[in-house]
């Protein structure tokens, strides 16, 4: 990656940090979609007292949740300003987190015992490096990615983001970022459209981690839907899930 492309993508997530927790999927403030989550993490994550780190944390949404299970939880992001939230939610909550500003593909030294990341491999531009960097830090530790198929896995998918917009542009709704991504960086990642799960497990594959397996989430599938009214839900919906991994 060059040194231009990434002061970009962190000038875009340094801005959108203000904006970011409006919206309730990106937050978790919702109690549904965070039970949702929180018992993701529970199925997934190795025995409490592991030590976690939540690549690409953000504004600590995960990181929280892992922390109140009893994990030692990293939080590793390139934006400052994205930490510097995580950091004020989690003086709020009274939770113990380390935060590291840095880019993924240069995670702290580990060990680790497990590394999760949320929606944040398809924003990589080079997302099977990033993957090889997680694992030397987690010699013997899991890899849990939380992603999903955000380019739609049809044609109807484009219909129904169409209809969705047009709704939301009736309602006002505010948009879950600042702006749009940057159109030259999204042409620099390769997963930015991925339109199944196949790319993801093909790149911690090529990664070199093991067993993998994979699960549908369906429950923060149905909690992200039925925040929404009808037909807002319906239409949004993605599919998300678990893709869990070994060193």
């Amino acid at each position: 990656m060059t040194h231009q492309l990434r002061d970009d993508i962190r000038s875009w997530w340094d801005l959108d940090a203000d904006h970011y927790d409006r919206s309730a999927g990106h937050s978790l403030s919702d109690p549904v979609e965070a039970a949702a989550w929180r018992a993701a993490l529970e199925r997934v994550l190795p025995a409490s007292a592991s030590r976690v780190l939540d690549a690409g944390a953000g504004t600590g949404s995960l990181s929280l949740l892992a922390a109140e299970l009893g994990h030692r939880v990293t939080a590793l992001d390139l934006s400052a300003g994205m930490l510097a939230a995580a950091r004020r939610k989690a003086e709020e909550r009274g939770v113990s987190i380390t935060f590291v500003v840095g880019p993924a593909e240069d995670p702290p030294e580990g060990p680790f015992d497990a590394v999760i990341e949320r929606h944040v491999v398809w924003t990589l531009p080079d997302p099977v490096a990033a993957l090889r960097a997680w694992r030397a830090v987690a010699p013997a530790g899991r890899l849990v990615l939380f992603e999903g198929s955000w380019g739609g896995e049809g044609p109807l998918d484009a219909l129904k983001d169409r209809a969705a917009a047009a709704i939301r542009w009736i309602r006002r709704d505010a948009g879950d970022h600042h702006a749009a991504y940057p159109e030259h960086v999204v042409e620099r990642l390769p997963l930015a459209g991925a339109r199944s799960s196949a790319p993801f497990v093909e790149s911690v594959a090529g990664a070199g981690w093991r067993r993998i397996r994979i699960e549908r989430l369906h429950d923060v599938e149905w909690a992200r839907s039925s925040r929404d009214p009808w037909p807002l839900g319906w239409l949004s919906r993605r599919s998300q899930y678990a893709i869990v991994a070994d060193a």
